[in-house]
């Protein structure tokens, strides 16, 4: 550091160091300055000169300084300089000050924090050097965050002095000349009956309306700046256009057209999305056949002496074939269009934030709209792995055209998707590898739900490769092997088939988002707000394409948000929600969550208690033979209030339902243990869960003293030392 910088830095400290030593903000308050009102009246009347330059030098040092008193002294300005003048005072010395603050933070700090945090700071700094005087003009008006902050801060950036200054001037003159005013009012001041005038009411209802006219005045001029260049139809055909006929594009629609608003869905592929068509429908039918060949295969089990099976996996994919177009019907276009939705198939383009242009079979044409809604879902993600392209690879898109059962698969990915078909491919006979790079399967559950999957799979003889990391494929005399990297050894593993399944990734190019400038995020989903607006306001996006979750039930959840935002939001808008969303996972065991799991809770630094009940021994669990799993509960520590559960077992999918409307609703773990559920269910399992959690928090005190009246209301001695051990032993267990 330089002698400059260590000198200014000296010079700063000191003087910030007086101001509190010397208590001079003793000086800065109301009754400072009504006690010597007279004086200061008297002073500015005789040298208003001098007055007028010892108090601008006096505001420029404190806002330069940053020190607290810069709001009193613009009251001060007004009651002193009145409406006039004290607004041209406040403004130039307060913009002079903040300038100041912005040229030492600049100085001292600039080229270390760009030096350091350079690359991390370059979204910001192309921000600012792109549209920096706009963020600058609004955080001035809107103050969202203290002016001296602002100050500091913006030094640090590439944003030039200059643009600092005059945006600083224009942003910061509305605020001023409402504090000034409230300033000229409190100099009327006489008496207790002067605070109900109403010239200083309205200066104070100014104060605090101020930020919501300047916020609404910043949203229109951003609006304005947004919608620029594209000109606005002067009527439209229709009220919403939907692109993607997925579950989140189908319940916009739904939604739309039975509010009798006029809407359009465009679906250039298959009506039901992945959702139907490649995703849950085929996948849990494809998971049920495999699961009655795992119940022939555990005959013994149930007590029968010996089951076995033919079967043509052919057949078992045509069943799945079936069960999908059994379910199409609920997706199709003829009922949406019964329904009073105008199905399209073709493809869609967004050409500005009103028109989408339709490409079919007969031709393009356009279609005008107040608002859209992209429902464009999401497609498989295939690694970049030297090699694929050459071996050849199956995803959950296009694994449903296969006949013929792989003898050798290998599944890439450990996460839902991948573990469920793992475990059906297994179940038919195939000899399946799962390989995955984290240290276990399941990651976002906790360790020991992962460990109880993988083992089940173990037992099932499916090779679980946690750790290995795929580095490359190649074909090897005929063979093809996938070679992966675990512990800082080579592992090679051969296979016929590759199924890929690390996860999804968004659908965002390809139908206007880049010609409109729409953004995506870091998760590569289309960037929206929780009203699940772009930077369009008029334009939604939800499902998968938005994120954060990549689920059926979160889509359609979304959907209804995106779709009440677009039609409605001119009056009320609605922030997406997602404090309880479920989840299940569907394999065997079957994993269901909703809200934080243990792992999470400690991550966060969220203080939790932690109940379980073992569903190995609940009665219909033991009598189905799948006494396994558990229910694990997190609460609020000496409270009931659910914070998030996990079960693992039979049906757990099922079962979390209860859990979910509790949470939902505010309902705690006394309310489910007091509500009846039918004997005997695995349903029970929550009860019991339940109990355990009260047995926990058992009055210990209480339950002693209880011991003791029946004993006297027995007739008897009441309980003593030993019985007093032993109720304490009964409340503990």
């Amino acid at each position: 550091m330089t002698k400059g910088r260590i000198a200014l830095i000296v010079v700063i400290v000191v003087l910030i160091a007086a101001f509190f030593a010397f208590d001079l903000a003793r000086f800065f308050s109301i009754g400072y300055f009504k006690s010597q009102q007279a004086a200061f009246d008297e002073l500015y009347g005789a040298n208003p000169l001098m007055t007028v330059a010892v108090f601008f030098l006096i505001y420029v040092a404190v806002t330069g300084l940053s020190l607290p008193g810069a709001a009193l002294m613009t009251l001060v300005a007004g009651a002193l300089f009145h409406l006039l003048w004290g607004t041209v005072i406040v403004s130039f010395a307060s913009t002079m000050g903040a300038t100041l603050a912005f040229l030492v933070s600049r100085f001292l700090l600039r080229d270390w924090v760009q030096g350091k945090f350079g690359d991390k700071l370059r979204a910001i700094n192309e921000g600012v050097a792109r549209e920096g005087a706009f963020y600058l003009f609004t955080l001035r008006l809107v103050p969202l965050f203290p002016f001296f902050v602002i100050n500091l801060v913006m030094g640090l950036t590439p944003m030039r002095t200059r643009t600092f200054y005059w945006v600083s001037q224009l942003g910061m003159l509305a605020g001023t000349i409402v504090y000034v005013n409230a300033g000229t009012q409190i100099a009327r001041i006489e008496s207790l009956k002067g605070i109900l005038s109403p010239g200083l009411l309205i200066s104070f209802a100014l104060l605090g309306v101020f930020p919501l006219i300047a916020k609404r005045t910043v949203a229109f001029f951003r609006l304005r700046k947004v919608y620029a260049r594209w000109p606005k139809p002067t009527v439209f055909d229709r009220n919403v256009v939907v692109i993607g006929a997925g579950s989140a594009g189908l319940v916009s629609a739904y939604i739309s057209a039975a509010v009798k608003a006029k809407v359009t869905i465009v679906e250039k592929h298959l009506m039901g999305g992945d959702c139907l068509n490649t995703g849950c429908v085929p996948s849990k039918a494809l998971i049920r056949s495999a699961k009655l060949l795992s119940h022939i295969h555990r005959a013994k089990e149930f007590g029968i002496r010996s089951a076995s099976a033919e079967f043509d996996f052919a057949d078992v994919m045509e069943r799945v074939q079936r069960v999908v177009k059994t379910v199409a019907p609920h997706d199709s276009a003829e009922r949406y269009t019964g329904l009073g939705v105008e199905v399209i198939e073709g493809e869609a383009r967004i050409t500005s934030p009103w028109t989408v242009e339709v490409t079919t079979a007969e031709g393009t044409r356009t279609l005008t709209t107040r608002a859209i809604v992209i429902a464009a879902g999401a497609r498989p993600f295939v690694p970049p792995i030297p090699g694929i392209e050459d071996v050849g690879y199956l995803t959950s898109d296009n694994i449903w055209a296969l006949r013929a059962l792989p003898k050798r698969l290998v599944v890439l990915g450990g996460g839902p998707i991948g573990s469920e078909l793992t475990q059906a491919f297994a179940r038919f006979g195939a000899h399946v590898t799962q390989v995955e790079m984290l240290p276990r399967i399941l990651i976002r559950e906790d360790p020991e739900v992962s460990e109880m999957v993988a083992e089940r799979f173990r037992s099932e003889e499916i090779e679980v490769l946690v750790a290995h990391k795929a580095k490359a494929f190649r074909v090897e005399n005929g063979e093809k092997v996938m070679i992966a990297e675990h512990a800082g050894r080579e592992v090679r593993i051969p296979f016929d088939t590759l199924l890929v399944a690390v996860g999804r990734v968004a659908n965002t190019q390809g139908y206007g988002l880049e010609e409109l400038g729409i953004g995506t995020t870091k998760a590569r989903t289309v960037e929206t707000n929780e009203y699940l607006e772009t930077i369009y306001p008029n334009i939604y996006a939800c499902g998968d394409v938005a994120g954060p979750f990549q689920f059926t039930h979160t889509a359609s959840h979304q959907a209804w948000f995106a779709a009440v935002n677009a039609l409605f939001g001119t009056f009320r808008k609605f922030k997406a929600d997602y404090s309880v969303i479920p989840w299940a996972t569907f394999t065997e065991p079957e994993v269901a969550r909703v809200g934080l799991n243990e792992t999470e809770a400690r991550e966060k630094g969220i203080a939790h208690e932690v109940t379980t009940y073992g569903i190995d021994d609940l009665d219909r669990a033991i009598a189905d033979e799948e006494a396994h799993g558990f229910v694990k509960v997190l609460t609020v520590p000496g409270k009931d209030k659910i914070l998030g559960v996990t079960i693992v077992g039979e049906h757990a999918g099922d079962l979390i339902a209860e859990y979910v409307a509790a949470m939902k609703h505010g309902l705690g773990l006394n309310k489910i243990l007091g509500t009846i559920h039918i004997y005997p269910t695995l349903a029970e399992a929550n009860k019991y869960a339940a109990g355990n959690w009260k047995r926990a928090h058992a009055p210990a005190t209480a339950l002693r003293w209880l011991e003791r009246y029946h004993a006297w209301r027995r007739g008897g001695k009441t309980a003593g030392r030993e019985g007093g051990a032993e109720a304490r032993r009964s409340a503990e267990a």
